[in-house]
């Protein structure tokens, strides 16, 4: 599973690789694929919703995979990794696509995401599950949409500087059905494009995954771009209770980003749980049955 889920992060630095295939059909009792989100038939708006064996009206984990934000496609990637270790402790799971950064700037990436949490609560009697509890979890660039998901509950809008951007978006059938999560799992997430180069300290340049992100500026120039797009910024005393869980060994995204995301967790006196992973790389040992365990685990005690 870990490989599958590493052939396709190695996209994110330039390289074509194989698509995961996904799930046995052993692991799961019901696939819904392809199921669009937003109604408008884009690939981007696709998602796929299993249901876990021997379980009924499961609780459900949204689930975002890690590109540098330069896939529309890749919500199969996940589910070779994380998402089954969770069918198997009996959540539904549901893998969606976003737009890609070379498809649509930010914000379009987190309005995606937003879409597709109010389309899950607002279907969960159509597919049998339970929507009474939510969770999201992502790696690396998905992550990064996963935290923005949580650290924006109720956000319609953020601003820094003379940036506005609609955080919450008005894509879909649902836009009067609530995109709230319960619990955020953050697997080597990128959060702060503002303290990201030299040791967290300062943006990457204009050749960055973030730069493409919103629309080929340099962060170092645009840095209320690179704030608005930092979920770092977005933690409030409002937010759910996170799980961090990042290598030591990651050399694409450092761990000082989720280091400093627990410090502002903790300075907004919310629960949050850092898990450093020794020798761990951008996916290469976190993605081993310890650390799906440890989120399993809190998803099973955050749903109860």
């Amino acid at each position: 599973m870990a490989l599958a889920a590493m052939s396709f992060l190695a996209f994110a630095q330039g390289f074509t690789p194989m698509m995961p295939t996904g799930p046995s059909e052993d692991t799961y009792s019901k696939l819904y694929a392809d199921v669009n989100y937003v109604g408008d038939g884009l690939e981007s708006h696709n998602m796929d919703i299993y249901l876990p064996k021997n379980v009924e009206n499961p609780k459900m984990i949204i689930l975002i995979y890690g590109s540098a934000w330069f896939s529309n496609n890749a919500k199969m990637a996940p589910m070779t990794s994380i998402g089954i270790p969770l069918l198997e402790a009996g959540f539904a799971v549901a893998t969606i696509n976003h737009r890609a950064s070379m498809e649509a700037k930010w914000p379009a990436q987190i309005q995606d995401v937003k879409a597709a949490i109010r389309y899950v609560r607002a279907n969960a009697d159509k597919y049998g599950y339970d929507n009474s509890f939510i969770g999201i979890t992502g790696f690396s660039s998905g992550g990064h949409l996963s935290t923005f998901a949580a650290t924006t509950i109720g956000t319609q809008e953020i601003t820094s500087g003379d940036v506005t951007v609609d955080i919450e978006g008005s894509l879909g059938e649902f836009t009067s059905t609530s995109s709230h999560v319960d619990a955020v799992v953050d697997w080597f997430g990128p959060v702060d494009m503002l303290r990201f180069a030299d040791g967290c300290t300062k943006p990457n340049d204009g050749t960055s995954p973030e730069a493409a992100l919103i629309g080929g500026k340099n962060p170092q120039e645009e840095t209320d771009w690179a704030r608005v797009i930092s979920p770092i910024y977005c933690v409030d005393s409002s937010d759910p209770e996170i799980l961090i869980i990042h290598g030591t060994a990651d050399n694409v995204v450092p761990q000082c980003q989720s280091i400093n995301l627990k410090k502002a967790y903790d300075e907004a006196g919310v629960p949050a749980t850092f898990v450093s992973v020794d020798g761990g790389g951008h996916g290469p040992v976190c993605f081993s049955e310890p650390y799906y365990k440890m989120m399993v685990d809190y998803f099973l005690r955050m749903s109860e």
